[in-house]
């Protein structure tokens, strides 16, 4: 079974105490409390509406500055997204659900754009689940041609703008096209730094635990590890997440109204702040993160220790 995981290991640094659109390019320019709920309320449209043009972003841009509201030494390192309610979003404007798709995709150039002109270094996006392989085929087909109708328009524009495509996840169920894309856009910008765009495709992160234990039990097998070297490091070591510096969000932001994670990144969320908005992901804009940047800024964050310590 091929896994497409395409792993750069590196140094975490932040480890805490033990498909037809049109091409969309993307331009780059502490804290603990119950989860915040943002308070906007606006799934709501006329039936004819269309998806708007306005916003997406655009080579040659200016970079955006950071907010007088927020303090730069505060900005999340990782920043993760669950992004849902494209298909209620689509519902509600009479549109079929993969205009729902499309418009989430130009939300998340914007929002890439955003974490590279604010000082977020990575930001990882729940795109697809192990899970979703289970919907209808005329519901998961689509989404794999705009998979790759997205990518074959923006690996360009990532190379220029900075930013490393990386991608989670098994995609070996996924079409041999969409395959080779990944790995291209994988290689092509490796050695980008100014942000890191994780895609979770085809995910669990119940999965990436167990692969993780299986791979450290291969390793005590073969000789490599001894059974009383397995600590949490060694675990962590192992997780799909090794691809990037900093492998555990800061936020992790949920849209839609739900209030789970949904089985993503079960193990690298444990000291993640949340944050949650009923807000449907094609509607998420600059005011809408701005706004869970502020509560995360807000936030005191111990990892278990108090605050005076």
């Amino acid at each position: 079974m091929l896994s497409l995981r395409l792993p750069v290991p590196l140094l975490n640094t932040l480890t805490p105490p033990n498909i037809n659109i049109k091409p969309i390019n993307i331009t780059l320019s502490s804290q603990t409390h119950p989860p915040i709920v943002s308070k906007r309320i606006s799934n709501t449209a006329p039936p004819s509406a269309a998806i708007r043009e306005e916003g997406t972003a655009v080579a040659g841009e200016s970079p955006e500055s950071l907010p007088a509201e927020l303090v730069a030494e505060l900005m999340p390192k990782h920043v993760a997204v669950i992004m849902d309610g494209n298909g209620r979003w689509a519902k509600l404007r009479g549109l079929p659900e993969s205009a729902g798709h499309r418009a989430g995709l130009k939300s998340l150039a914007k929002l890439a754009k955003l974490c590279g002109s604010w000082g977020v270094e990575v930001l990882t996006v729940f795109m697809f689940s192990t899970q979703n392989w289970l919907r209808p085929k005329e519901e998961v087909d689509p989404l794999l041609r705009l998979a790759e109708t997205a990518l074959i328009s923006t690996t360009e524009c990532m190379k220029m703008e900075g930013i490393r495509f990386s991608v989670i996840g098994d995609l070996s169920d996924a079409p041999r096209s969409l395959q080779r894309l990944v790995i291209g856009a994988s290689k092509d910008t490796k050695h980008n730094s100014r942000l890191q765009l994780i895609v979770a495709a085809s995910y669990s992160g119940k999965y990436d635990v167990v692969q993780a234990c299986k791979s450290v039990a291969e390793k005590v097998k073969d000789g490599i590890l001894h059974l009383d070297d397995i600590n949490e490091n060694i675990i962590e070591q192992e997780l799909e997440t090794k691809c990037t510096e900093f492998p555990y969000p800061d936020l992790l932001i949920r849209t839609g109204g739900d209030f789970r994670v949904s089985n993503f990144l079960m193990w690298q969320l444990s000291y993640t702040e949340l944050y949650f908005t009923s807000v449907f992901w094609p509607d998420f804009g600059k005011d809408d993160f701005l706004q869970a940047l502020i509560s995360f800024q807000q936030r005191k964050r111990t990892y278990g220790r108090r605050e005076s310590q």
